[in-house]
């Protein structure tokens, strides 16, 4: 399996992120690790050997990103809006290094990029894809919360939380725009109904939220949800995401 790894620098920190790229051609598809995660956890864990077959006959190209959540949703001494507003660095960096590079690597034209994610990353896969659809057109979350409003908040909202938050501007998408969405975007949401899922601010509660709230607004959304014996974790994830990526490609 072909394979490069790539440190692309992350604007207004002094730091970089990685980027591994798996394959050699296919639908280029970008990854989110769970929360505070790293770029190799697709691997580490099991998700690139459980879609090798993919990977391998070129129906895939594999990006996996580190994430940014210890400087942002994961800085639980902040208040969530200044949280919001350092997510910004890391959505500055996915469209301005790391969405160029895949183009760049899949030939210089134009390419539809799947998102997918686990836990955390899944909130970053369908958040990305619901504000960039023009990047972004399909989103696969597994097991995610897709309420920032859930995840210890304190302090006042503004714009920076609003404007990430699905479960707030979904609610309220009108006009050309959601026409536009609807066209364009597809959800899937994927998560279980077992171990961690089941918590009020769950996976599970929050999945069924957003979906009500896709489907409300006509926006192309699919709920899958899987038994009671499914746990918020990895060997469940790679089930998945072996089930639904070829769909897709």
């Amino acid at each position: 399996m072909q394979q490069e790894r790539r440190e692309l620098p992350i604007s207004g920190t002094g730091a970089a992120g990685e980027v591994i790229r798996y394959g050699h051609w296919g639908r280029p598809v970008l990854a989110f690790p769970a929360e505070r995660g790293s770029a190799i956890d697709f691997e580490s864990h099991g998700m690139v050997g459980a879609i090798a077959d993919l990977i391998d006959s070129g129906r895939v190209k594999l990006y996996c990103v580190d994430s940014f959540d210890g400087e942002s949703w994961a800085r639980y001494d902040l208040p969530t809006e200044e949280r919001a507003r350092r997510h910004g660095m890391y959505e500055d960096w996915i469209l301005g290094q790391v969405v160029p590079y895949i183009r760049a690597d899949c030939g210089g034209a134009p390419v539809d990029i799947a998102t997918t994610g686990v836990s955390l990353g899944a909130y970053h896969a369908v958040n990305f894809a619901l504000k960039h659809a023009n990047e972004f057109p399909l989103a696969i979350g597994l097991s995610g919360n897709y309420d920032p409003s859930t995840w210890r908040a304190w302090g006042e909202p503004g714009d920076a939380t609003y404007f990430n938050n699905p479960v707030d501007y979904v609610a309220n998408l009108g006009g050309d725009h959601l026409d536009w969405l609807r066209s364009r975007v597809s959800i899937l949401l994927v998560v279980g109904q077992g171990a961690w899922e089941t918590h009020p601010t769950g996976a599970l509660p929050s999945s069924q939220r957003l979906a009500a709230l896709l489907a409300d607004r006509g926006i192309s959304c699919e709920l899958d949800l899987w038994g009671t014996d499914v746990a918020h974790d990895w060997p469940w994830w790679r089930r998945e995401l072996a089930h639904h990526l070829p769909r897709f490609c």
